[in-house]
């Protein structure tokens, strides 16, 4: 294998100690870092123990040319057998396997398995390609470990492997002698323990022995043993207080293997347990929590599913599309957000392909996106994602949609502003209406039938009659494939059919408001705290309080007290808790009349000896109905009362003698009269009544038909108009809460701009394309003579405190030319500026004003004149000819030695060409090569001698020194002396 080193030989590990174990029967632990990673990984092999029943791996990023000698080095930290990973090899406990150069590891089908080095644009990701796959094949087994190193190697794997159920580790910021790699799993949100090395150690070797990490269970159903009944329903109330979200109905399968990871965090194998630690720790469950919504996601997920859109639908969104009619498209459960920028990106390049006139290609595209978390709202409205988020994405696209940034790739912002972020539970909040595509990919396999089943209704609503929906490939419709038509049947598209008959829907669900945790505690769940005041209290009620119902306006019983059976019997049938049907045979006439009674008068009624059949025994009853109204009830409550009637035994006076007994058809006829006489009452009552009613009945009667009519046209509308006020509503939430978060960015840059403005002691006026003023700096106020109120006035009425006549011509042909200019000016006090005019662009490079800018170039300028009068001074007085030549080597200036040694006059000096003076003395071939090289190269010329026969003065030697002198940038001028040396040389001959 390219790039494999020798296998050590100093320790070779004894292979008949450990047996070859199936790599889902212990936990593997893939351990990636790169640069001072090998001193971590040393310290944490040196605290770790023997016997762990964990097989390590060792991803480091390694040099491709030179061979590794990591295996060597660490055997010497531990007692483990290091081996180097070789093609095929099955790993083992406790042993630990190094990485070898130049190559990508994977484990498939039990076994290590080594490929050539891959470069993902430009970069190499060994540590997230094996995280991933180690998360998987072997699942909530895998752990892994980011240690010390550059860049986000390592985030995204993190991330599926916290989706898998596994546990994370990431090397403390203190410890990491490069916290890049760590620091970036950490800041995403995926890491479980931060810890130094030795502390991830001893970490390791603890949660080993956990029956969640080492699966000592004895069938899957026992994975979750003990995670049923109350106290997962608890831990669900819970959530629901602290977030919003009812989690009851989702999935248990996953929940609760998230859960038990979470359980395994912190080291509690109970979930009594684990609610226990929430009660301590409150903030867990927004652990949880945000564990619960962690999904594998990705851009361009399924790539052929992406395809099929192209092929399928975006042909058939543009076809006779109007201008003014934007393409609508609603992502749910859109995560950190690449499943909807990869639609847009997609709808994009369609767009630019295959439209065909210029208002089709500004056909407005609107991007919902939706997701109950927060966290991953955030991210997604940033834009910026690791370069192992767009290892997938071709070189192409990437440099097309995407803008390089420190912390990896940023959606470019046209691609972030066509989409619309926005928080919202699907199960239960209103959805958004009118759209054209649907995109609920991997949403529903996290979802129970009852939720599936509240979702699917609500997705076919929030669709055009001809709007698409797609789902992903492990999910289905279920029993309403019939409102839809099947479009791609591999990648799970559909069509709303037109004809389908419309769907309930369930978005007015109750609203759970997230609450503090102090007003969920589970000590709700749990019996009252036993005390002998509440069960003497409860013994009497059971032994001593009479039969009696409490009932409300319309007769439905609502509460229970003592043993009522031998009064009331529930009615064969539907279940009801109406009293006029549970009352025995005999009872309902004296209690119909007493509730009457008691509802007009509002005052207690007692009636007594009332006979009823109970059993196939007539039995006598005293009734007792008294009104109840609380203060805050908006319903009246009737407490029924049941005494049974005792036949007692009087005493009159010494004698004991008891009374004698009415003969039996005496006793009935009695009992007759008062039946007779309370019907005659009941009667006269109910005739009184009807007559009221009948009167009221014909007067409404004629208005109540005219107006049902109108009711039944109007009713089914009115639910139309509710729901889709509902989803507009929902609609506006959503642009509301995407302006709240532009309007805080914009408040941010204004305050940056302003603090910039205020700060930098620098004139500086913007001005629109109209000429008006936009803003202006505090210094330019003194120098333009600008008040705050002259916002919004024409540049051409302000008079400003500078000699400049032009300035308005000058900032319009900036704007018209996109050309800056700058010029010198002064202003009328006689301090120096140099005035800069620059276009102002807008974020997409459009023309917008001009920014006016001014620097005080004032002392700069009076040094470069005293500098000029200096140097003029020098070569004023100086006793050696002097010559300033420009750069086409014409003479500019000439000092007085010059004339009276050469005896020659201004007029035959100035302004002429060098090799002109006098008869052409000074036109020599190889001077005129080293003059015109002077300036372009900014060379000099030393100590070149000349002779030659000067008509005044004779013949003479000329020694000649040039430099090239700059006072002003781009005047540059050359400075050459003239010696004669003739003397010199005659006396050095002599």
């Amino acid at each position: 294998m390219t790039g494999s080193g020798p296998k050590r030989k100093a320790r070779p590990p004894d292979l008949s100690l450990a047996k070859p174990l199936r790599p889902e029967s212990f936990p593997i632990v893939a351990i990636g870092a790169s640069a001072g990673g090998l001193e971590a990984f040393s310290e944490l092999l040196r605290n770790l123990p023997e016997k762990t029943g964990m097989a390590y791996v060792l991803v480091q990023h390694l040099d491709p040319k030179h061979t590794s000698g990591l295996p060597e080095i660490l055997s010497r930290t531990t007692k483990l057998p290091v081996l180097e990973v070789s093609d095929g090899l099955v790993p083992r406990a406790d042993h630990v396997y190094v990485i070898p150069a130049n190559t990508s590891l994977l484990i498939k089908d039990g076994a290590l398995q080594l490929s050539s080095r891959v470069m993902v644009h430009g970069q190499h990701m060994p540590i997230d390609n094996f995280f991933r796959s180690l998360a998987e094949r072997v699942g909530q087994q895998a752990i892994g470990v980011v240690l010390s190193g550059t860049a986000s190697d390592g985030t995204e794997g993190c991330r599926a492997i916290k989706a898998a159920g596994g546990i994370t580790f990431a090397q403390d910021e203190e410890s990491a002698k490069y916290d890049g790699m760590p620091r970036s799993a950490i800041d995403a949100g995926y890491v479980d323990f931060i810890l130094p090395p030795k502390e991830i150690a001893r970490e390791l070797a603890g949660i080993s022995q956990h029956p969640y990490v080492t699966r000592e269970l004895s069938s899957p159903k026992d994975e979750f043993q003990g995670m049923v009944g109350a106290d997962l329903d608890a831990l669900f109330a819970l959530l629901r207080d602290s977030s919003g979200v009812d989690f009851a109905n989702y999935k248990h399968t996953t929940l609760q293997r998230r859960i038990r990871r979470r359980m395994v965090v912190h080291k509690t194998e109970t979930l009594k347990d684990y609610l226990r630690l929430i009660g301590k720790k409150p903030e867990e469950l927004d652990e949880l929590y945000r564990d619960l919504l962690i999904h594998v996601t990705g851009f361009f997920r399924e790539p052929e599913a992406f395809e099929a859109l192209r092929k399928h639908v975006y042909p058939k969104l543009f076809e006779n599309r109007k201008t003014d009619n934007p393409i609508r498209v609603w992502v749910a459960g859109c995560s950190t957000g690449e499943e909807a920028y990869s639609i847009a990106i997609t709808l994009l390049e369609h767009l630019w392909a295959h439209t065909r006139t210029l208002s089709q290609a500004t056909t407005p595209i609107q991007i919902f996106a939706t997701d109950i978390s927060d966290t991953a709202l955030d991210r997604a409205r940033a834009g910026l994602y690791p370069e192992a988020a767009v290892a997938e994405i071709s070189s192409d696209r990437l440099k097309r949609f995407f803008v390089r940034q420190d912390g990896g790739y940023q959606v470019n912002k046209v691609i972030r502003d066509m989409c619309i972020f926005a928080k919202q539970n699907l199960v239960k909040d209103p959805p958004f209406s009118n759209l054209d595509v649907v995109s609920c990919r991997n949403l529903l396999i996290y979802l129970g039938p009852v939720l599936q089943r509240r979702v699917i209704p609500t997705l076919h609503y929030s669709l055009k009659p001809t709007g698409y929906l797609m789902l992903g490939e492990a999910e289905s419709l279920g029993g309403f494939a019939d409102h839809f038509a099947l479009v791609d049947k591999k990648y799970k598209i559909y069509q709303k059919r037109k004809s389908a008959a419309r769907l309930a829907t369930y978005f007015a669900a109750t609203d759970y408001a997230p609450r503090r945790l102090e007003d969920a505690r589970t000590g709700r769940h749990l019996p009252a705290p036993f005390t002998v005041e509440n069960e003497v209290e409860q013994l009497l009620i059971n032994r001593f309080v009479p039969a009696s119902v409490v009932v409300n306006d319309q007769m439905q019983i609502v509460q229970f007290q003592g043993k009522t059976g031998a009064y009331l019997e529930p009615a064969s049938g539907q279940p009801t808790f109406s009293l006029s049907k549970m009352a025995r045979e005999g009872l309902m006439v004296d209690l119909r009349a007493a509730l009457t009674t008691v509802r007009k008068t509002n005052a207690a009624v007692r009636k007594e000896g009332v006979q009823f059949q109970s059993e196939g025994k007539t039995r006598v009853v005293d009734l007792e109905v008294f009104p109840l109204r609380g203060q805050a009830a908006q319903e009246r409550y009737f407490v029924v009362v049941f005494q049974d009637k005792i036949e007692t035994s009087g005493r009159k006076d010494e004698g004991k003698k008891t009374k004698t007994p009415e003969p039996g058809a005496a006793r009935e006829n009695e009992h007759l009269k008062r039946e007779f006489n309370q019907l005659r009452g009941q009667l006269a009552s109910l005739i009184e009544d009807h007559e009221t009613t009948l009167e009221e009945f014909k007067s409404v009667n004629e208005e109540v038909l005219s107006a049902n009519e109108e009711l039944q046209s109007t009713n089914e509308e009115l639910e139309t108009g509710k729901e889709e006020l509902q989803s507009t509503n929902e609609e506006l939430t959503t642009l509301n809460e995407e302006m709240q978060n532009r309007n805080a960015e914009l408040a941010s840059a204004n305050n940056d701009l302003l603090n910039l403005l205020g700060q930098v002691d620098v004139p500086v006026v913007m001005v629109s394309r109209d000429l008006r003023i936009r803003r202006f700096s505090p210094p330019a106020q003194k120098v333009l003579n600008l008040l705050p109120s002259d916002v919004g006035r024409h540049l051409g009425q302000i008079r400003p405190n500078l000699d400049v006549e032009d300035m308005e011509p000058m900032v319009r042909k900036v704007i018209d030319l996109v050309s800056p200019q700058q010029r010198e000016i002064r202003t009328k006090d006689g301090v120096w500026y140099m005035l800069h005019v620059r276009p102002y662009k807008t974020w997409d490079h459009k023309i917008e004003g001009a920014v006016i800018s001014l620097q005080n170039i004032d002392a700069l300028k009076r040094l470069v004149d005293q500098t000029r009068e200096y140097a003029d001074a020098v070569i004023e007085n100086a006793r050696v000819p002097t010559l300033v030549l420009n750069g086409e080597l014409r003479v500019t200036l000439a000092n007085p030695a010059f004339y009276k040694i050469f005896e020659v006059s201004h007029g035959e000096t100035e302004g002429r060409l060098i090799y002109e003076l006098g008869n052409g003395q000074w036109n020599i071939p190889q001077l005129r090569t080293l003059l015109e090289e002077i300036v372009p190269r900014n060379s000099h010329v030393d100590d070149f001698e000349m002779s030659h026969d000067f008509p005044r003065l004779g013949p003479r030697d000329m020694l000649l020194n040039a430099r090239r002198v700059e006072l002003h940038k781009g005047q540059p001028f050359i400075l050459l002396a003239i010696e004669d040396v003739t003397a010199a040389n005659k006396d050095g001959a002599a």
